[in-house]
């Protein structure tokens, strides 16, 4: 009979992926998707279409197919050795999260009025000097709460990563049932995610807090 706290132990271990993969995706997607933002709002019509059909796509097609296809892809399409399972998890993570976090930065940045950046020419600022001293914070105001939403789904999310065999805190859950026909550690599982995404939601509540003193 498996003990509580061996199974806590063995659910940590497994959670302690979870967090790498979640930190590492937030870590390259956030400054990726701001890239991606900016070149879809591009006046270059060729770089805009290129990258607003590549995002379309990676939003439209599930995160558990490009898991696989950045696992499996390289060696069945190309011949050539394919990745490891975790840094496969971690580009396919990093690409799907980049494309949304791209969306919300975009739908941010043009929610503020022209007749900010307006106000800033004629106070004789640069449109670097009005982007990041003007425009900037009140984008981030405005982006916390579905980027919040975002987040909290990429810490379920990482879950999928056991779809490549990434020994992640749901496959750590599921192996006592194959194990000792114990079900209980995997629903045990759950309260390591509501711990989790109940310090986000404080973390980001603070967050909004913070940003209260710019009025829509």
């Amino acid at each position: 009979m498996e003990t509580f706290i061996n199974v806590t132990v063995d659910l940590f271990n497994g959670f302690l992926t979870t967090l790498e993969l979640f930190a590492l995706t937030l870590l390259f997607a956030l400054p990726i998707g701001l890239v991606l933002s900016f070149c879809s709002m591009s006046k270059f019509k060729p770089l805009s279409g290129l990258v607003k059909i590549f995002i379309w796509i990676i939003r439209g097609t599930p995160l558990m197919l490009q898991l696989i296809v950045v696992f499996y892809g390289p060696g069945l399409i190309f011949g050539w050795n394919g990745l490891d399972r975790f840094p496969a998890a971690l580009i396919a993570f990093v690409i799907n999260y980049s494309c949304y976090f791209s969306e919300i930065y975009r739908g941010g940045i043009e929610s503020i009025s022209k007749g900010q950046y307006e106000a800033g020419q004629v106070l004789g600022m640069t449109k670097t000097q009005i982007f990041f001293k003007v425009i900037l914070l009140q984008v981030i105001k405005r982006i916390v709460p579905p980027m919040s939403n975002e987040i909290i789904t990429l810490v379920k999310d990482t879950s999928l990563a056991r779809t490549i065999a990434v020994y992640e805190i749901i496959w750590a859950g599921q192996v006592y049932i194959k194990r000792s026909g114990l079900i209980w550690p995997l629903f045990y599982t759950g309260a390591f995610y509501l711990i989790f995404n109940g310090l986000l939601t404080i973390l980001f509540r603070l967050i909004e807090k913070k940003l209260d003193y710019f009025r829509s």
